[in-house]
């Protein structure tokens, strides 16, 4: 479901399923809590750490916002794909590896100049595992799920994306039965570049359209 805006009726969800870095040297209450309860855990033979770590594995290096990220590069580079991933995202997305729960059926939505597309879940936080990796707190939380559909440019001023007033705003509300992948604008200056050096420039927000894909100046086009 989608709503466009400027508009006075807000996105209605529909039928749901479900359900800053910091340097320190010591561990946290929280962190020293987990280690206990993993050890303890380990020693009744309730878990096993080779299981633990091929779970953290997975999530840290196999999914995640990356794995989008060459979905968006393979887009701008590849004019077959493109198409094909606008036309049946879920096909597109599972010829790259990329499938598995909470991502069954996607649909890709691109952003132009005269239209920028932004993903929500009014109603919890449906998300795209897949390609995405878990949600991010902000995406979980109430003032952004009702924010986003009342005041979508307020929302994206928060996250520094000022975009012009010509430009309308597409809000998308995620669903247990479908869930939005936003392909971002390919920054000006990255012609000739790699598929690798572009997926590196596209960020988890700008997937989900509260950011913009900006190309660094200096950035090498290897």
């Amino acid at each position: 479901m989608s709503q466009d805006h400027p508009s006075a009726n807000p996105v209605h969800g529909q039928g749901h399923d479900h359900g800053q870095a910091h340097d320190h040297s010591e561990l946290g209450e929280m962190d020293l809590r987990v280690r206990a309860l993993e050890s303890v855990l380990t020693q009744k033979g309730y878990i096993a750490p080779a299981a633990l770590d091929a779970l953290i594995d997975t999530y840290q290096t196999r999914i995640g916002p990356r794995n989008g990220a060459r979905v968006v590069a393979r887009a701008w580079v590849d004019p077959a794909f493109h198409d094909w991933l606008m036309a049946d995202a879920t096909a597109a997305i599972a010829s790259l590896g990329y499938t598995g729960r909470q991502g069954e059926h996607m649909v890709a939505v691109e952003n132009t100049d005269a239209q920028h597309h932004m993903v929500v879940c009014t109603l919890c936080s449906c998300y795209p595992w897949p390609v995405l990796g878990l949600p991010p707190a902000w995406y979980k939380s109430a003032p952004y799920r009702s924010r986003a559909v009342k005041d979508p440019r307020g929302v994206l001023a928060d996250f520094g994306t000022t975009l012009p007033e010509t430009t309308r705003i597409r809000v998308w509300d995620s669903t247990a039965e479908v869930r939005y992948l936003v392909i971002p604008q390919r920054p000006a200056g990255t012609e000739g570049w790699s598929e690798d050096a572009l997926a590196a420039l596209v960020s988890r927000d700008s997937m989900i359209g509260t950011r913009l894909v900006e190309a660094p100046a200096a950035r090498s086009r290897a």
